[in-house]
């Protein structure tokens, strides 16, 4: 990253991509099995975790919208829910828009738990080292945004799993 400014030619940019995914995969199984791995000390499943995060990112939502925002199906994701409401981590509130669909919000406990996990992580992930730039972590998430609104455009099948 950083240093080469030239446009990919668009002939090879699915091939310079796919780096990307390649190195992604394991790097994502790798995080997967570390989180399971400190299940016990963190209190919580990597699905959970993935639910209470992206309701600290969003405030509140519904089981659709948090399937639609991890990319993984609602099936999947209302499991999640149910795991985090009955840990006391999620509450669910009335939805003025749709009756049957209930917001879900992090409960103070369900704050603190996530706040844990991710000053846990955080710390773990401030020790890679290479001496990256913001420019360099910027540029990275705005290829990854890049990839997946294009992945999103294709509508592919949900995953049951994350």
């Amino acid at each position: 990253m950083g240093g080469v400014t030239g446009v990919v030619d668009p002939a090879r940019l699915g091939e310079r991509l796919a780096e990307v995914y390649r190195l992604l995969g394991p790097l994502y199984r790798q995080v997967h099995r570390w989180v399971e791995a400190d299940e016990p000390v963190m209190g919580m499943s990597v699905g959970v975790r993935a639910v209470l995060d992206e309701l600290g990112q969003v405030r509140q939502a519904t089981v659709p919208t948090l399937a639609a925002g991890l990319g993984l199906s609602r099936q999947f994701v209302q499991r999640m829910v149910n795991d985090a409401l009955a840990a006391g981590w999620v509450q669910r509130r009335d939805n003025p828009v749709h009756r049957r669909s209930g917001l879900l919000v992090l409960t103070d406990e369900g704050r603190a738990a996530i706040g844990a996990v991710l000053a846990r992580e955080h710390e773990l992930m401030g020790r890679t080292p290479g001496g990256l730039t913001d420019e360099d972590i910027d540029t990275t998430l705005r290829v990854l945004a890049a990839m997946r609104a294009a992945l999103d455009a294709l509508e592919p099948p949900q995953s049951s799993e994350g």
